[in-house]
C-alpha cells in the first residue's frame, strides 16, 4: 500500500536549535547503525522509519559503512526514499558519515580528501540524493593533518554535495580547531555527535562546555549504551541478543558492578513513570546544550517508547543527585582510542 503520512504530524512536535545555526533538529532523531542493513527485515525498518515521520521526527542519521553488509544501510533508505518520501525530501534531515573502513586498501578509511569525498559521492549514489544535509567527518585520523579533513568537508559544502558539516567523537580541543580551518574556508561547523549516556559521560569534561560556547550543536549517540540502559539487561544476557553476538556490544559490558548500577538506574526511572530507556534519552536532553539524541529501533514499538521520552524530560535536582551515584563512566566508550589518536 502507498504511505501517506500523518497530516497531524507535526502538531505539537517540539525542535530545538541546534547550536547558533538556522537549524532546528527533533529531541529525538532515528538512527541506522543498526537494524537496517542488508540482514535486516526490510519492511520493519520501513515501518520504523514511517512511524518516526509520522511522529514528528525529520532527522536519520547514516553513514558509509552501516549495514551489515557496509552500504546497504543508505541502499534500504534509498529505497524507502524512493517508495515513500520523494514528494517529503525538503521536509527531512539526512546525514551521512565517513571516517572509518568501507573498502579495502589504504583510501578506504580514515580523513583523507580522496576519501571522503569518494565515499561522499557512493552514499549519495546508493540513497538516491543530490545531496546530504549533513557530512561528518566520523572520526578524526591522528595521522591526516586536520586541514586537509576539513577541507574535504568544506569542498563537499562548495560543490553542493552537503548542505552542512559536522565531526564525531573529536575531543575539545580538536574540536576548537577544526571549527577554525572550517571558519577560514567560510563553511561553519553546524554539529558534533559525541558517544553520551549515563554510563558514558566524558562529553561533560569539557567538549559540551566548548560546543556552547562555539555555537556548536550537539547530537548524542548511543544515549542508551547500545542497549544496556533498557530492560533487556537487567536479569543478565538473554538469548539473540547484541551482546550473545559479541558484536559492537561486548560481553564485558554485563559485569555485575555494571549491572547493578543499571538497575539502581531503572528503579529511579520507575519512581518517575518512565521505562529505563526513557529516562536515560531524557537525561541526555536535560542540558540545553544537547540538540537532539539519536536513537536506533528493532521495530515501531521499541521506536514509540523512544520517542515517549520527551514526555517527561524534566528532573528534580533530588533526582538528578540520586541518578549522579549510579551514572558513572562504565568503561563502555569503544571510541576513546580514535578520540585520543590510539587506534
Amino acid at each position: 500500500m502507498s504511505y501517506v503520512p500523518d497530516a497531524k504530524r507535526y502538531d505539537g512536535a517540539e525542535f530545538r536549535r541546534c547550536g547558533r545555526s538556522g537549524i532546528v533538529l527533533p529531541p529525538v532523531s532515528v538512527g541506522l547503525w543498526q537494524n537496517f542493513g542488508g540482514v535486516d527485515v526490510f519492511e520493519t525498518g520501513r515501518a520504523v522509519i514511517r512511524r518516526a515521520f509520522d511522529r514528528g521526527v525529520t532527522h536519520f542519521d547514516l553513514a558509509n559503512n552501516y549495514g551489515p553488509p557496509y552500504g546497504s544501510a543508505e541502499e534500504n533508505f534509498g529505497t524507502i526514499l524512493r517508495k515513500d518520501f520523494k514528494e517529503h525530501r525538503d521536509e527531512l534531515m539526512i546525514s551521512s558519515k565517513a571516517g572509518w573502513d568501507m573498502w579495502p586498501g589504504p583510501y578506504g578509511v580514515g580523513g583523507s580528501r580522496k576519501y571522503l569525498l569518494a565515499s561522499l559521492d557512493g552514499s549519495l549514489r546508493r540513497m538516491g540524493l543530490d545531496y546530504v544535509d549533513i557530512f561528518y567527518s566520523h572520526r578524526p585520523t591522528i595521522d591526516v593533518p586536520l586541514d586537509e579533513t576539513m577541507g574535504a568537508l568544506a569542498h563537499a559544502v562548495q560543490q553542493g554535495k552537503a548542505l552542512y558539516v559536522g565531526i564525531s567523537s573529536y575531543s575539545a580541543q580538536r574540536t576548537r580547531e577544526a571549527t577554525q580551518i572550517l571558519k577560514s574556508e567560510g563553511v561553519p561547523l553546524l554539529i558534533h555527535q559525541p558517544s553520551y549516556s549515563m554510563l558514558n559521560r566524558w562529553p561533560e569534561e569539557e567538549l559540551i562546555e566548548t560546543l556552547d560556547e562555539l555555537g556548536v550543536g550537539c547530537i548524542a549517540f548511543s544515549p542508551l549504551a547500545q542497549g544496556l540502559l533498557t530492560d533487556k539487561y537487567l536479569d543478565g544476557m538473554p538469548e539473540r541478543s547484541r551482546a550473545s553476538a559479541e558484536g559492537s556490544f561486548r560481553k564485558s559490558f554485563l559485569n555485575e558492578e555494571n549491572l547493578t548500577r543499571v538497575r539502581a538506574l531503572n528503579e529511579i526511572a520507575r519512581s518517575r513513570g518512565q521505562s529505563l530507556a526513557q529516562m536515560a534519552i531524557a537525561w541526555v536532553l536535560r542540558d540545553k546544550c544537547v540538540t537532539s539524541a539519536l536513537v536506533g529501533a528493532h521495530n515501531v514499538e521499541q521506536l514509540d517508547n523512544s520517542l515517549d521520552a520527551v514526555k517527561k524530560l524534566e528532573f528534580s535536582d533530588a533526582e538528578l543527585q540520586k541518578i549522579d551515584q549510579y551514572a558513572q563512566d562504565s568503561a563502555i566508550d569503544l571510541w576513546r582510542g580514535a578520540r585520543e589518536g590510539t587506534e
